[in-house]
């Protein structure tokens, strides 16, 4: 029960990105055009709604994966008054059952902002990315609490795998960047960013070979220099993150050089929480933001 609570509480925070861009990517960024209803009157779509049917429902359906969320986090919390007060890391999980439901808050408050600032990219973009927060918060919640074995590097490793998560970070900035750039920022009408699509696409692009080559580098490091335990295991995490990584690039430069095609684009946003799920986990299991000595 306790794995099924937290792992639901963690693809439900992705699952939130990925109805996200469902809204973008077919131009329902203004299906429900206020803010708590989805028209005057009314917090559900009703017929002959001037922005459409289609629209309205994908809109008012992301706003309903809400609802599950909020199950999700009751949930969470519940079960850290059950399974993780009386522990001795029980601050540290009290805090991350505690920022989820201030997420939740926060991203209701944003998605509001968004909408009634009709999908200004700063807003977008915060939305997506406070998603981002939540979603290592999330993961570490789950991590710790179902107490998954974590390691220490030695420190020439330690310093690698920090400035592998800090380009992991640029390249999800710059990611947010060519979104707010292009063709796909919820509505027809909806501002971008005043950034040349192409130049930002490139600085993307270069960002994302500077981090696959960085990440290879760090798998041959562990190889090279850790033992035992910690060998087997930051070695499989840094693997799964490389191979992701390779599959998101294609993924990337298919859907620019094809002219972004929507399948593409949504394809590429799944991946993007993969990309950043799987360092955060590298990056909880080998204690990367922590001095705290852990060894296998």
């Amino acid at each position: 029960m306790k794995r099924l609570i937290y792992t639901f509480l963690l693809v439900t925070q992705m699952g939130i990105v990925i109805t996200g861009g469902a809204v973008r990517l077919t131009g329902s960024g203004l299906g429900c055009p206020t803010w708590p209803q989805c028209t005057p009157g009314s917090y559900t779509p009703v017929p002959h709604q001037a922005q459409g049917q289609v629209h309205s429902w994908i809109e008012f359906g992301n706003r309903l994966l809400t609802f599950l969320l909020v199950i999700a986090i009751i949930a969470a919390i519940i079960g850290f008054f059950k399974w993780g007060r009386n522990r001795s890391d029980s601050k540290i999980l009290g805090w991350l059952a505690a920022a989820q439901f201030l997420g939740l808050v926060a991203q209701i408050v944003v998605g509001g902002i968004s909408v009634l600032t009709h999908l200004n990219p700063f807003a977008v973009s915060a939305h997506f990315l406070l998603s981002i927060v939540l979603i290592a918060a999330s993961l570490s919640l789950r991590q710790r609490i179902l107490d998954v074995p974590r390691i220490s590097l030695q420190p020439l490793t330690r310093t690698f795998g920090r400035a592998v998560l800090l380009i992991s970070l640029l390249v999800i900035n710059l990611g947010v960047l060519v979104t707010g750039s292009g063709p796909h920022a919820g509505d027809e009408m909806a501002k971008r960013y005043h950034l040349d699509p192409r130049t930002i696409s490139w600085l993307h692009a270069d960002s994302v070979i500077a981090l696959i080559s960085l990440t290879f580098g760090l798998w041959l490091l562990i190889k090279a220099s850790e033992t035992g335990g910690a060998k087997e295991l930051a070695s499989s995490k840094i693997g799964l993150f490389l191979a992701i990584c390779l599959a998101q690039g294609f993924i990337g430069y298919t859907q620019y050089f094809t002219g972004v095609p929507e399948i593409l684009v949504g394809a590429h946003l799944l991946g993007v929480t993969l990309v950043w799920a799987s360092i955060w986990s590298f990056a909880y299991s080998t204690k990367l933001l922590s001095r705290e000595k852990i060894t296998l």
